[in-house]
């Protein structure tokens, strides 16, 4: 038996990066899997791949509407829903005077909006289903502020908050709800938000972490796998930290 044997989730973003990580990892591990995510044609295509324990569903995560369909159609196809996994999210580099009120009002419509229909959204399938799990992606930047990042910095900053208050109006359902703070994770999002695209090499980051490396998304998977699973079943509002070691010390810090 698998790690999550017996359990359905309910993963956004999943079409690629850590999304499809973390698919993959519930899958090898026993779960059933909805897949959500607005790339349908690679949403579709992974969900192939995982074969009969995955389903592909289209979410855009700031829509109510997306969000009951998501829901109806996990609980529809594998009959519950134990483990929600808040991971579509959107990055943007700018200065302060060039964020743009929309490009602010995105960012925040996407990954933080996002996440508290998410939550809301789950909550009534998970009390039936008698508890369950919510893990929210927020980021080292919800841990510490960032230059060119103020956006997105507030935004992972309100996800951290929205799950301890979670955490704390939701126990008494039998629902954890905890938060995944990524450092830099090898992703397509990474590198198109930082302009190099498939080009770009990341590699130099690495000798900025104590661990040597930038990260890759098996590392956040890995997380997100323990967080799903009954092993954190006394673990709720805390913050589970998948950086390399960044944030173990202070900025005048290199390990070079």
């Amino acid at each position: 038996m698998g790690r999550l044997s017996g359990k359905v989730a309910l993963i956004t973003g999943a079409a690629r990066g850590q999304g499809a990580a973390m698919a993959r990892g519930y899958v090898a591990e026993g779960a059933r899997v909805v897949l959500a995510d607005i790339a349908d044609d690679a949403g579709k295509q992974l969900a192939d791949e995982l074969g009969d324990a995955a389903r592909y569903q289209h979410l855009d995560v700031a829509s109510e509407e997306d969000w009951a369909a998501a829901v109806r159609v996990t609980t529809d196809a594998f009959g519950r829903l134990d483990v929600l996994v808040n991971n579509a999210g959107i990055l943007h580099f700018s200065s302060i005077v060039e964020t743009t009120l929309a490009d602010y009002e995105r960012i925040i419509r996407v990954n933080q909006t996002g996440t508290f229909l998410g939550i809301r959204a789950a909550v009534p399938a998970m009390t039936e289903a008698g508890g369950g799990s919510i893990i929210n992606l927020s980021s080292v930047e919800g841990l510490g502020g960032m230059p060119l990042l103020l956006a997105y910095t507030a935004s992972k900053f309100a996800i951290r908050g929205m799950t301890k208050s979670a955490a704390m109006e939701l126990g008494r359902h039998g629902i954890r709800v905890n938060s995944v703070h990524p450092g830099m994770i090898d992703t397509q999002m990474v590198r198109d938000a930082a302009g190099g695209g498939d080009d770009l090499d990341l590699s130099p980051i690495g000798q900025y972490i104590p661990l040597g490396r930038i990260g890759q998304p098996e590392d956040v998977a890995g997380v997100v796998v323990f967080l799903g699973s009954d092993e954190s079943r006394y673990c709720t509002g805390a913050e589970f930290v998948a950086d390399g070691g960044v944030t173990a010390t202070h900025a005048f810090y290199n390990i070079s």
